[in-house]
């Protein structure tokens, strides 16, 4: 009998750089995690600078402090770091930003949702550690932990086979409702990719063919459980949520057993 349970909790505090492992997360009135994509760049037309739209992104590196608002960011190729307060220092962050990609760059931040790829799902992303650890054998080059970094979900599940997540999500126009702890999720669709999982997320080199292999092994493994008919294609991974507005300043600890309530 499956015992899933949290067994990691991961946010992204800039949109596309590198995440921060917590024990516990509160849930905000939207659904995000807090902290999770609270920052995020832009160019002068709006749109996001991040790893599906620009590759450079993969030779940034960065570190937030949420407690003292710092946040360093660092060249891979030097190793030369500078750190900024992110609130009071956004027009020199901007100014080293636009020197780094050669573009104009503007720093935005939203503490209430964040930046999520998708605003009818501002939740977190779900996927469970044994489904990593299997599609990272897929591909030589890949572990569990390197695959964790291309994927970018936010909670993780223990204690289940590959694939458990698939039960979270049922035909389109529904919710499947679980509970992690005391805070209650509904289960949305499963996430499709995109171009940032064949990257290395530190060089950006890319695995050929990545997007297709992914596709045929995900039909191939697909598990009975998995709704098939939310599959117009198989290069999808992770399931994408919504949180009940009431579920607002709940807490997701590590650890938290993870229940179905109305499975497909």
């Amino acid at each position: 009998m499956d015992l899933p349970f949290i067994s990691s909790i991961s946010v992204y505090p800039v949109k596309s750089l590198e995440p921060v492992l917590l024990q516990e997360v509160r849930v905000l009135r939207s659904g995000a995690l807090e902290g999770d994509r609270g920052f995020a760049f832009f160019d002068s037309e709006g749109k996001f600078i991040n790893g599906k739209r620009n590759a450079k992104i993969h030779l940034l590196r960065s570190k937030y402090d949420s407690f003292t608002g710092e946040l360093s960011l660092g060249r891979a190729e030097t190793g030369l770091t500078a750190v900024f307060h992110a609130d009071r220092q956004r027009e020199e962050i901007e100014a080293w930003l636009t020197e780094f990609f050669g573009l104009p760059v503007f720093l935005r931040r939203n503490g209430e949702v964040g930046f999520p790829d998708d605003l009818d799902c501002p939740g977190p992303t779900v996927i469970s550690t044994a489904t990593l650890a299997e599609v990272a054998s897929w591909f030589k080059p890949l572990d569990t932990a390197q695959l964790r970094l291309r994927i970018r979900a936010n909670l993780e599940i223990g204690g289940v086979p590959p694939f458990w997540e698939d039960r979270l999500y049922g035909v389109k126009g529904s919710l499947v409702r679980f509970r992690i702890g005391e805070c209650l999720f509904d289960g949305n669709n499963p996430c499709q990719r995109c171009v940032v999982p064949p990257r290395d997320p530190f060089t950006g080199v890319n695995i050929p063919e990545f997007a297709k292999v992914f596709a045929q092994k995900r039909q191939e493994k697909l598990p009975e459980w998995a709704e098939k008919s939310r599959f117009n294609h198989f290069y999808r991974l992770a399931v994408n949520t919504i949180v009940p507005a009431d579920q607002a300043g709940k807490i997701v600890r590590a650890g938290d057993e993870v229940e179905v309530l109305n499975p497909v």
